[in-house]
C-alpha cells in the first residue's frame, strides 16, 4: 500500500517513512499544502498522514478541498495541536482519524491500517474469502490454517485484491500500487503476478480459482460460494485437505 506522507518537518517525515518502510509501505513525502493537493489528485493513495500547521495551507482547508471533489481517501491527522476544538474541527469535515504529537510508532501503525480497513469496509484486521485469510496487520495470508509464501509484491497484489473485494482492478492499479509510480515494468509482469498466485492457491485448495480474469478490465476476487462450496466438497470426499499439522506430521 502507498501513502502520502504530508509533513514540513523533516525530522517527523523521516520518522513516519521510516515506520511506514519497516512494515513494508509505500511513501510519498510533501512538504506543502499545495504539493499535498497535487499529489493526491494525480496518485492512488491507501491513506494520507496530514500534519496541520504546513507552510502555505492550513490542514483543515486541505481536508475540506479534497472533500469538495470527492476524494474519499482516508485521511489520519497527526499534529501538534492537541485540543478538543481542533479534533472535532478535523473529523467534523472529513478526518478520519487524528494523533497528536509526540506519537509511538504502534499507535501510528494501527492507527494507519484501522482507517485503511474502515474505509474498505473491513472492521477486522483479517479478511476472509472463502478457505483464505488475509492478515492486513501481520502481512500475512493463510489457506485454511496453513500460510501461504509469498513475495512481498504478490501478497500487495493479494491484499488489494482482497481490500477491494468484489471490484474489478485494472492493471494499471496494480502497478501504481506496488511500485509507486517509479521504475514500473510492462504491465504483462501484472499477469505473470496473477499466474503464480492462482498457482500457490490453487495447490493448497484442490484447485479453487479465487482470482478471476474480467477480460479487457482486470482482475476481481470475489465470494464464489458455489464454486468453494464445490471444491471444498471434493476435497472432503477424498481426504485432500489436511491441517498444517497434518501436514507437517505426514512430512515428518
Amino acid at each position: 500500500m502507498r501513502l502520502l506522507v504530508v509533513e514540513d518537518e523533516k525530522e517527523i517525515a523521516q520518522r513516519i517513512e521510516s515506520a511506514c518502510v519497516a512494515e513494508g509501505l509505500n511513501c510519498h513525502k510533501a512538504e506543502t499544502g499545495v504539493e499535498a493537493l497535487e499529489m493526491a489528485q494525480l496518485y492512488d493513495y491507501a491513506a494520507i498522514i496530514l500534519d496541520i500547521l504546513l507552510p502555505d495551507i492550513c490542514g483543515f482547508d486541505i481536508i475540506s478541498r479534497l472533500r469538495a471533489i470527492n476524494n474519499t481517501t482516508p485521511i489520519l491527522i497527526l499534529s501538534g495541536l492537541a485540543s478538543t476544538e481542533d479534533k472535532v474541527k478535523s473529523l467534523t469535515i472529513g478526518a478520519d482519524d487524528y494523533i497528536t504529537k509526540p506519537f509511538s510508532k504502534s499507535e501510528l501503525l494501527a492507527r494507519i491500517y484501522a482507517i485503511i480497513r474502515r474505509s474498505s469496509g473491513h472492521a477486522s484486521s483479517e479478511i476472509k474469502i472463502g478457505p483464505m485469510t488475509v492478515n492486513v496487520k501481520q502481512r500475512k495470508v493463510y489457506i485454511y490454517d496453513t500460510e501461504l509464501t509469498l513475495t512481498n509484491k504478490e501478497y500487495a497484489i493479494l491484499e488489494l485484491l482482497a481490500m477491494k473485494r468484489g471490484s474489478v482492478l485494472a492493471k494499471e492499479i496494480f502497478l501504481n500500487h506496488i511500485y509507486g509510480g517509479m521504475d514500473e515494468p510492462e504491465l504483462k509482469i501484472i499477469d505473470v503476478f496473477i499466474c503464480k498466485l492462482r498457482k500457490k492457491i490453487a495447490d493448497l485448495t484442490g484447485g479453487l480459482n479465487l482470482i478471476e480474469t474480467v477480460w479487457g478490465r482486470g482482475y476481481i476476487i470475489r465470494d464464489n460460494e458455489e464454486q468453494i462450496a464445490k471444491v471444498q466438497s471434493i476435497n472432503d470426499l477424498h481426504g485432500t485437505h489436511k491441517t498444517h499439522e497434518e501436514q507437517v506430521s505426514k512430512v515428518g
